[in-house]
Parts: structure tokens; sequence; C-alpha cells
């Protein structure tokens, strides 16, 4: 874990971003990895996937009501930010991811904001 730079963890996942000088890095991308499950996410994917899970959650009705139980049934169409790959979630999973999410989110921009303010 020496050569990444931890962003935001849950239970479910974790975000991370490669150190630079790492072979095909790219220090502007997010690893996010959760599930058995990885993604080389730039920010606007980041942003897209949670837009995605926000959707989701919106579409997924009275299921959406019983976030502790990993018991539930899997039945919400999660779309990825890749095009091609969506993913059946329950909604003990679903809000789980939407935490890894906006926790990296939130992460990301707090950062962004700190180092902003620090230049000026």
């Amino acid at each position: 874990m020496e050569d990444v730079d931890i962003i935001y963890h849950n239970n479910t996942g974790i975000s991370f971003k490669w150190k630079s000088g790492i072979a095909n890095s790219n220090e502007k991308r997010v690893q996010l990895v959760f599930k058995d499950m990885g993604f080389y996410l730039s920010p606007e994917e980041v942003n897209m996937f949670s837009k995605n899970i926000r959707m989701a959650k919106n579409s997924a009705g009275n299921c959406s009501h019983c976030p502790h139980s990993e018991l539930c049934e899997r039945n919400i169409l999660l779309k990825s930010p890749l095009q091609k790959m969506d993913f059946v979630v329950n909604a003990f999973e679903l809000n789980e991811i939407c935490d890894l999410l906006e926790g990296t989110i939130f992460k990301m921009r707090l950062h962004y904001y700190l180092e902003f303010e620090s230049k000026n």
C-alpha cells in the first residue's frame, strides 16, 4: 500500500490514487475497488458514476428503504461509468457503493480546495 494515496474507504471498497512514478499511472485518475472489481476513472467518470447511483436509488422504489440488509434481493440495475458494463445490486450494496463514491468525491474536492487555498 506504499504505492498509493488512499482517498476513502468503507466496508465495501476503497478509493485511491497511484503515486506518481508508478508505471501506467495517471495522477488525475482514481482507482475504485469494490465487489472484486476495480475501476480506473477520471474525476468526470467518478461524478458520472455518482449520478448513476442516485438515479438507481430513485428508481429502486421501496427496495431502497431496506439499506441494512445484505440479504435483499439483487434487483437494482446500476449503470457503471463504462458504456458497456452495468451491475445488478441490492439496496445494501447500492448504499455502500454510494457511500464510497460520495466519500471519494468529498475528499477529492476537499483536497483540491486546500491545495488551491495554500497557493493563494
